[in-house]
């Protein structure tokens, strides 16, 4: 199921919307996290699927493999760190800290005692505990009812204090606020709400790494063409999707690509704003098999980016991520097999099914002379659960990559 925008619009990316979010304020923050010692120097791949471009009768599908972005194994290692040591620095101005040497623990005898907390479905409480941990400072996350113990382990790991609840993630967001104003913690969270966009604003802001790699990557001519045509990005809360395509928005200006929201039915609370006009909250159960995208409430700062330049929304079910996954997970002759977890794969499960369905992908544009991009956006998180969901472990999947990686 799919729907219009009906506020979209064309236009240059706007004077008002770049004085919250900019390239110039996404590639301060890039150069800030390239010496953070858990990122991958060197960006993450661009891959071409040929042969998944000609089952779908489209030009071309690019896709850009987030499950080597760190040892984290997700997007989110370019968010929490970014947002983290902003806030220290917006904290303690007198110390004049440096942001490279914040996330080299330089700093961890004067941040000993300063402690952060956020809610999380996993990836992002997982970056948040990591980057602390080199800061040097504490951390605390606040995990709901459907959060594997799979996760929390990996939380875990980094020192992070784990808090449970019974609730959902929206029930563990205010948890983690009350919790907050209880001890004088700070909360350092990737969804917004009245009277708390600086930190979710600096979390975006870090997300514009991705749209960054992928222009260099494939910079041909002026630079200022888009070389795909459009951009499908995973919903949740809107963060990603708002970082991602305010940069490309503002890069590309009203050549920008058409931009397609992906959610779980279940979580339908980007295609719900849509059909209100405002920010909304979803009408399902909010229990997804597609954990980082199983959130209830529209984050109200990521909204305003999304409202005049996502083009499309669309909801898909569980199975249809499941059948993703495993396709990117097979490969082919021509296509480089990835390990994708659930969370990862909405954008290619929102084109097959619109491919399957025949006239609604008339409708949004696509036809064989479309080029896609979308992110994949972690990788085997909880290996577990993968595992039982694509019927083979992620290292079987990366041995059969790195033979295909020899052979081509």
């Amino acid at each position: 199921m799919f729907i219009a925008n009906p506020n979209v619009t064309h236009q240059p990316y706007p004077e008002s919307l770049k004085d919250v979010m900019s390239v110039e304020k996404a590639n301060e923050s890039r150069q800030w996290l390239s010496r953070w010692s858990l990122l991958n120097p060197a960006g993450t791949p661009l891959y071409s699927l040929p042969d998944l471009a000609e089952e779908l009768g489209v030009e071309q599908i690019l896709v850009k493999d987030e499950s080597v972005r760190s040892i984290l194994g997700s997007f989110k290692a370019l968010g929490a760190p970014i947002a983290l040591v902003r806030l220290i620095l917006r904290t303690f101005p007198e110390q004049r800290f440096a942001p490279h040497d914040l996330l080299e623990g330089k700093h961890a005898d004067a941040l000993a005692h300063f402690t952060v907390i956020s809610a999380t479905d996993g990836n992002h409480g997982r970056a948040l505990a990591a980057a602390a941990q080199s800061i040097g400072c504490r951390c605390v996350v606040v995990l709901h009812a459907n959060v594997s113990v799979e996760r929390e382990q990996a939380i875990a790991a980094y020192g992070a204090q784990i808090v449970r609840i019974t609730g959902n993630y929206d029930e563990s967001v205010e948890k983690a606020a009350s919790l907050a104003a209880e001890h004088g913690w700070m909360v350092v969270s990737d969804t917004s709400y009245e009277g708390y966009e600086v930190i979710p604003r600096d979390v975006m802001q870090g997300y514009g790494t991705l749209a960054a790699e992928v222009i260099e990557a494939l910079k041909e001519g002026d630079g200022k063409t888009p070389p795909f045509t459009h951009v499908f990005l995973q919903g949740g809360v809107g963060g990603l999707a708002a970082g991602v395509a305010s940069y490309l928005w503002e890069w590309y200006g009203e050549q920008r690509p058409v931009f397609v929201v992906v959610e779980p039915q279940q979580a339908d609370c980007l295609y719900r704003s849509a059909l209100t006009g405002e920010a909304a909250k979803a009408t399902g159960s909010v229990d997804s098999v597609m954990a980082g995208l199983a959130c209830g409430e529209t984050s109200p700062l990521a909204w305003r980016f999304l409202q005049p330049c996502v083009d499309f929304f669309m909801i898909i079910d569980d199975a249809e991520a499941v059948a993703a996954m495993r396709r990117l997970a097979a490969g082919s002759a021509r296509d480089i097999p990835l390990v994708a977890g659930e969370s990862a794969v909405a954008g290619l499960a929102g084109l097959m099914h619109l491919v399957d369905s025949g006239a609604p992908a008339a409708d949004i544009g696509i036809d064989e002379k479309s080029r896609i991009l979308f992110i994949s956006t972690e990788g085997a998180t909880a290996p577990g659960l993968y595992a039982d969901l694509v019927g083979e472990t992620h290292t079987c999947v990366l041995s059969r990559q790195k033979v295909w990686s020899a052979a081509n």
